[in-house]
């Protein structure tokens, strides 16, 4: 199966852009005598505007969406859920383990993510495969083992294919707005990674294929890791 990377032209440029820099701007109002503490941005709909809050009551009735309910296995065979997430931070991408062209580069970057935070508790690293048919428990462990993965918190997920094509499109947006109007029977697959709070709100989306967005992931957990309810 060739893997390819579905674009979606100057939106998804914009989202990216918006991602790694929104940064400068929480600067530049600070420079308006804006508080000085800062809080990564909510997104609560397939375009990815960003939307800033303060408050959890303002968070709460403007930003009702969540990552649903699953269950799947990882590459150990152990059941993974939504408890597995609640309460943590987490971050999401999509692959398959055939993929020769994006993927190992996104489980290259991804790496960088996990030896940032070394086994935290408090972080967890989900890689779904969308070839779940294909990507085995057993075939899911060797991918580790030949990436010299061994990461605790890091779980490769392999169950329904239907739902994981709902969860991705549905709940992390991993293809924008397009995904609405695609169900399993189309191929799913996508260069994003998904940060998510620990309330399962998405807080930020950035290209796998680029280490310069790995650098602004790795700065934004730090900066949900300071944030306070």
């Amino acid at each position: 199966m060739v893997c390819s990377a579905q674009k979606t032209a100057s939106m998804r440029q914009i989202v990216f852009l918006s991602s790694s820099l929104w940064g400068l701007l929480i600067g530049c109002l600070s420079c308006s005598h804006q508080p000085t503490e800062t809080r990564l941005p909510y997104y609560n709909a397939p375009d990815f505007s960003p939307i800033f809050l303060d408050s959890q009551q303002d968070v709460a009735k403007k930003v009702p969406h969540m990552i649903g309910t699953f269950s799947f296995t990882d590459q150990n065979g152990a059941a993974i859920t939504q408890k597995t997430i609640e309460g943590n931070i987490h971050v999401a991408d999509f692959f398959f383990t055939s993929c020769g062209a994006i993927c190992p580069k996104m489980t290259k970057h991804m790496q960088l993510v996990e030896k940032a935070f070394p086994d935290d508790d408090n972080l967890v690293l989900l890689s779904y495969s969308v070839t779940p048919w294909i990507d085995s428990v057993a075939r899911l462990k060797t991918y580790c083992r030949t990436n010299g993965i061994q990461a605790k918190n890091w779980h490769f997920l392999t169950g329904n294919k239907s739902e994981i094509y709902q969860l991705a499109r549905q709940s992390y947006f991993a293809e924008e707005e397009l995904g609405f109007s695609k169900d399993s029977t189309n191929f799913l697959h996508t260069e994003h990674f998904l940060l998510v709070d620990k309330h399962k709100r998405i807080r930020g989306i950035y290209n796998g294929t680029l280490e310069l967005e790995m650098q602004q992931l790795i700065a934004d957990i730090r900066t949900l890791k300071k944030e306070t309810d």
